[in-house]
């Protein structure tokens, strides 16, 4: 009987598939993966020498803010330390060619407890702040041009409050001219460091007016958040807070979706309307289009239970199902190592690694410290997509295979070279980083498909236009992409936006920007930086910088 039952249900699996298939040629995806890029390490001699550390209350965080703190178009990098001191690094990177980083000491950024940071320009002066997550007070640190920062908290009258920190997202609401933040708190400490048996509350904080921000407004419950994201899952215009929650520490919670309309208080969305409860070990978040419909699919990581999430009926109501087993993206237990033993995923990353035109997902790995139940040996993955939705995976061939374990992550272009390169957080051992060199190596790289990298600006607040969507168009082919500030795992990025073209020259490109208005089509060539003004009838063309 369950031999029976086995292969009904394998068959059952495979028509899914294919019907996924059919539907998923119809709207003219790229008909051939690209394959895996190779990518090579390059921590020792980039100049990057830094840990993630401390005892148990950094079992969780160490993440990294991908930022452009010198505006020379550079991605440079902010990373959490735990008990070190966080560290700031800018990319002296050649065009093209090795990954090289300098160290930039200063008190205001060498911050103690910090489990992890976001970018986000609160001030719209185009120089990007950090929102910096600690176990204690949160600092915001106002950008000042040149890598250099200070502390904003009391200019801008925020409340960094003294909680176990590790998630963060942000979005502007309305016509305000800062951005409404939304903190996400882990387990509840006692003033001597202990454990109290609960979860402490969220925190919304919103302007109270154009200079300031009013008292923060509590999430409650909270249920142990370790990641959270303002997204608009239904395109109705409004960005509604997703929370995933770690269920190792609570008893009665759940995954949560708050709805926070302008002008209205948060309020959790109810079964009645659509939300099913479903509890997870929950540890990060990303979010992406995947099935071309314009609504944005959410991963969630787990400690092996992985879900992708897509709208059941629509955007009618926030009902989802799982998709994770029909797109072979469970990735439940390590492909190599301790292959028998469950993993534990933090960050993960929807991207284009190989620009091809076909969205991959990166998963950070690792055991929380030595949990004996989970896998010790248990690499992070590298998932290609493939013409039919499915995704397979790749991070052994593509050379990215160690046994660190990873927390935080990044797939950035750091020397502009049109391939996204990778970072990443590792818990008591150094960060990593790796430089992607597509089909050839680390003394000659060889391209692999085309791609661009766009920025979007307009004038006022909001001047990264958060919230917007990018429509990328090649033939029949649709790709979009949603402007957020959050998810993944303790920390995100603020900057170009890669798009893999694959063997196409030419594409058309439109901005639905965040309060809802359409600009025109434009036309673009591959294999360029481009920034798109609002207004404007055209593209500018970016060139990096030749060293």
């Amino acid at each position: 009987m369950w031999l029976i039952a086995g292969v009904v249900t394998g068959v059952l699996v495979t028509i899914a598939i294919a019907l996924l298939g059919i539907a998923w040629f119809k709207r003219g995806i790229p008909t051939e993966s690209m394959g895996p890029p190779h990518f090579v390490e390059e921590t020792t001699s980039s100049g990057i020498d830094h840990t993630y550390d401390g005892d148990f209350t950094f079992f969780v965080g160490g993440g990294v803010a991908v930022l452009d703190c010198n505006n020379d178009g550079r991605p440079d990098l902010y990373l959490a330390g735990g008990r070190n001191p966080a560290a700031l690094y800018r990319n002296d990177s050649p065009l093209a060619g090795a990954l090289r980083f300098s160290g930039i000491p200063d008190t205001a950024t060498d911050l103690i407890n910090v489990t992890g940071a976001y970018p986000v320009d609160i001030d719209s002066d185009s120089h990007i702040d950090l929102a910096v997550l600690r176990l204690g007070e949160n600092v915001m640190l106002r950008g000042l041009g040149d890598c250099r920062f200070e502390r904003a908290n009391e200019t801008w009258g925020v409340d960094g409050s003294s909680e176990w920190t590790v998630a963060f997202s942000s979005k502007w609401e309305g016509s305000a001219s800062l951005p409404t933040l939304a903190f996400g708190n882990y387990v509840e400490l006692d003033q001597s460091g202990k454990q109290t048996g609960g979860c402490s509350d969220n925190y919304l904080i919103r302007p109270i007016d154009d200079t300031g921000y009013d008292t923060p407004i509590s999430l409650r419950p909270g249920w142990c958040t370790l990641s959270i994201l303002f997204s608009d899952w239904d395109r109705s215009g409004r960005s509604d807070l997703r929370i995933t929650n770690d269920r190792h520490y609570y008893r009665d919670g759940e995954e949560q979706l708050w709805r926070t309309a302008e002008g209205e208080p948060p309020r959790l969305y109810r079964q009645d309307e659509g939300w099913q409860k479903m509890q997870i070990w929950g540890m990060g978040i990303a979010s992406h289009d995947l099935t071309g419909d314009g609504l944005p699919e959410v991963f969630l990581t787990s400690q092996g239970d992985n879900k992708l999430q897509t709208l059941a009926n629509g955007p009618e109501q926030p009902n989802y199902r799982d998709i994770a087993l029909l797109r072979g993206v469970t990735a439940h237990r390590p492909f190599t190592g301790d292959v028998v033993l469950p993993s534990t995923a933090w960050h993960a990353e929807f991207q284009d690694v190989n620009n091809d035109g076909l969205t991959d997902l990166y998963i950070a790995k690792g055991n929380v410290e030595a949990m004996p139940d989970y896998a010790a040996r248990d690499p992070s993955n590298l998932l290609l997509g493939n013409p039919d939705g499915t995704f397979t995976e790749k991070a052994d061939v593509a050379g990215l295979v160690t046994f660190a374990r990873v927390r935080g992550a990044a797939l950035a272009d750091f020397n502009l070279d049109g391939m996204l390169d990778l970072v990443e957080v590792n818990r008591r051992e150094s960060v990593t980083l790796w430089r992607n060199v597509g089909g050839g190596v680390a003394t000659q790289p060889v391209p692999m498909g085309s791609w661009m990298a766009i920025q979007l600006h307009q004038s006022g607040p909001n001047s990264d236009a958060i919230g917007s969507w990018i429509e990328v168009r090649i033939g029949r082919h649709t790709m979009e992409r949603e402007l957020t500030i959050g998810g993944g795992h303790a920390g995100g990025q603020l900057g170009w936006i890669h798009f893999g073209m694959g063997t196409a020259t030419r594409a058309e490109v439109r901005v639905q920007w965040p309060d809802g208005e359409r600009g025109p089509w434009l036309t673009v060539d591959a294999n360029h930086f481009l920034i798109i003004e609002r207004g404007a009838d055209k593209v500018e063309t970016w060139l990096p910088p030749a060293s």
